[in-house]
């Protein structure tokens, strides 16, 4: 079986992406790979903390390679950083990598030509599907997210923090990708056919920065026992 690094955002579409790949029995996964803003340990975006990258990694059964990008970073820093990672993964046995990119030409591009020499296949599982009805798929599949980022030029922020279901999908302004493929909107998987057990999250502050608006996912906090309550 051809080995696959999958490109992890945190997002629905790389955690559909690890569904569809799964079930190619020429393709074996045999990790996430993330990449971090170093100054905030965050997935750049996405805004989802480490804690929750690993919780993710760990419910789907993959080493996670998270990989630190200085902040601010340049395109050049960028690219060197990649490279020496692509490099250490064909050493290891890997033979290609995988990404959930739907229809952005220019992205793929990018990523053809960043990998072009490496040794390493660029895998694109989800190109070109209808994003309507990809979105409906997730859903039904029981993929659940949270929405963490927002471009509210493109969206309302009231839309930050909501869960990524047939409501949001019914709810969403005509001209809004149903997936977020333009940069409307970001996420993150909660639960899903990619993961062993559903990961217990709540949302935290949300805020606007840098011209996004932010809702902080958090691990769910244990509720307290009542006092006085007995095992029955």
């Amino acid at each position: 079986m051809k080995r696959v690094l999958l490109s992890w955002s945190s997002g629905k579409d790389s955690a559909w992406s690890l569904h569809v790949l799964r079930q190619d029995p020429r393709l074996e996964v045999v990790g996430l790979l993330t990449t971090l803003n170093e100054a905030f340990d965050r997935v750049a975006m996405h805004a989802v903390r480490r804690e929750l990258l690993e919780a993710q990694a760990e419910a789907a059964g993959l080493p996670l390679q998270a990989i630190p990008i200085p902040w601010p970073c340049s395109n050049e820093q960028y690219e060197r950083i990649m490279a020496d990672v692509c490099a250490q993964a064909r050493q290891a046995g890997v033979e290609a990598v995988a990404f959930g990119d739907l229809f952005l030409r220019d992205i793929r591009a990018y990523r053809e030509q960043q990998l072009r020499g490496s040794g390493l296949e660029p895998l694109f599982p989800l190109w070109n599907l209808d994003t309507r009805d990809l979105a409906r798929d997730m859903i039904a599949g029981g993929l659940r997210a949270k929405l963490t980022c927002v471009d509210p030029k493109r969206l309302a922020p009231a839309f930050a923090g909501r869960d990524f279901d047939q409501q949001f999908l019914d709810d969403l302004p005509a001209g809004v990708d149903p997936c977020g493929e333009n940069g409307e909107f970001h996420s993150f998987v909660y639960a899903g056919p990619v993961f062993g057990r559903a990961l217990r999250v709540q949302i935290g502050e949300i805020v606007e920065r840098d011209g996004f608006v932010f809702a902080d996912v958090l691990p769910e906090e244990p509720r307290r026992a009542r006092c006085g309550a007995q095992d029955g």
